[in-house]
């Protein structure tokens, strides 16, 4: 670890001990309402104080990932969409939020944040300073302390004269490389102890786990359903009204092929038209279900063919050493030309980008483009849809898009790659 880095988990340490003051009056305060519940003024005040107790849990998770690289999940049950307003609503909040083990963690969190927690932070910030005294004393500082009350002790080391306060300045070079040593890995002590109490338990993760695969459910049969509305839609309105009036104009042709031949040739010529466009929209249909493309070469390849379809100029790069599975090829096909044609239309950009590659069991993609951004995940915009379909394979989906650009959507599916399948 670098002077740097001991610096910095020094000054860290020293912030993160003084949150223990925020644990302690939130602690304390929680502890009052929820007693007073039963007085019936807990109910109004308790809520908003589990509200912040949790912000001050994020707030850790947060500095925790930020600081040493420690990643600590958010257990919360969602809050319910559906509560009544007034008392009642606010009752009911109240019964959600204590029902939650989460927020029993949390209050147990706030204990140990307050004592060990403490201890830890506040020992990742003191070997630095504790080493800086050992110059500061050398330096003469050392004589009026020691007029004051005797012989003044610096760890081990009685300081009663010059010549002990000089001893004084190795014992605080060592303690500044020990502490160049243990301050990072005491700051990362104290978020891994953070962790053990705000990360979810085996079970809280398998709730949480099923309530995804709950919601992730839904969303694929509902967007199957409307595929499959969109599906017969396009072929009542397009091919099949072709072929009917294909069929009408060779019934009428069979009546006039011997009658007026001239008329007949007419039709028939109607018709191949009509047989014609009545293949290309079965084929445009096939290519939005499942494009050939993907199924013989794969999505390195798809994408390619679907960036140079694009308005907008597209550089593909693509890093893939094998195939993933069938459906989540498609779910990256749709998902990229979805966020592509977004972009296309109404980011005003005049150029895009478009990364893939797989690494660590991942499937990441990312689309870049140079528009005006301000790009935002609403509930009935695009990259909602997107997010849904990539949930179903429990992916995730990003934004960042600040005011002016550029804007850059990131997603990611767990998947495992295969050897490319030959063409069948």
């Amino acid at each position: 670890m670098n002077g740097r880095g001991a610096l910095m988990a020094c000054a860290r340490g020293f912030a993160v001990s003084w949150l223990a003051l925020v644990s302690i009056a939130l602690s304390v305060l929680t502890i009052v309402s929820i007693a007073f519940i039963t007085l019936g003024l807990g109910v109004l005040t308790t809520p908003p104080l589990i509200k912040a107790v949790r912000a001050h849990a994020n707030r850790r998770r947060l500095l925790a990932a930020t600081w040493s690289g420690v990643t600590i999940r958010a257990p919360y049950r969602p809050l319910p969409a559906d509560r009544r307003s007034g008392v009642t609503g606010q009752v009911e909040l109240c019964t959600f939020l204590l029902k939650d083990p989460a927020t029993w963690r949390d209050l147990l969190w706030l204990q140990v944040d307050m004592t060990a927690g403490y201890a830890v932070s506040l020992l990742a910030f003191a070997f630095v300073p504790y080493g800086i005294e050992g110059f500061v004393l050398a330096a003469g500082v050392w004589q009026p302390i020691v007029n004051a009350g005797g012989t003044y002790w610096y760890a081990f080391l009685p300081i009663d004269s010059q010549g002990t306060a000089l001893l004084a300045v190795p014992l605080g070079i060592g303690f500044m490389a020990l502490g160049a040593t243990v301050s990072p890995l005491l700051l990362r002590g104290h978020f891994l102890l953070a962790r053990a109490l705000l990360d979810p338990t085996p079970q809280m993760a398998l709730e949480q786990r099923v309530r995804r695969l709950t919601e992730t459910r839904h969303d694929a049969v509902d967007t199957s359903a409307a595929e499959l509305r969109r599906i017969e839609r396009d072929l009542h309105d397009g091919a099949q009204a072709r072929l009917v009036a294909m069929g009408m104009s060779l019934g009428t042709v069979e009546a006039l092929i011997e009658k007026d031949p001239a008329k007949a040739k007419e039709l028939l010529a109607a018709a191949r038209t009509n047989s014609a466009e009545a293949l290309a929209e079965l084929r445009d249909l096939v290519r939005g279900i499942h494009p050939p493309v993907l199924a013989e070469r794969g999505l390195g390849d798809a994408v390619r063919a679907l960036a140079l379809r694009m308005a907008v100029p597209v550089e593909v790069d693509v890093e893939l050493a094998g195939r993933a599975d069938e459906p989540v090829e498609s779910a990256a096909y749709f998902a990229v030309s979805e966020v592509l044609t977004n972009a296309a239309k109404h980011a005003g950009a005049s150029r895009m980008w478009l990364d893939v590659h797989h690494a660590e069991g991942m499937l990441r993609i990312t689309v870049t483009d140079d528009g005006r951004g301000g790009a935002r995940i609403t509930p009935e915009g695009g990259l909602s849809g997107v997010e849904r379909r990539l949930g179903t394979f429990d992916g995730v989906l990003a934004v960042s898009s600040p005011s002016g650009g550029p804007t850059m959507v990131t997603m990611e599916i767990p998947c495992a790659l295969s050897a490319p399948r030959a063409a069948g």
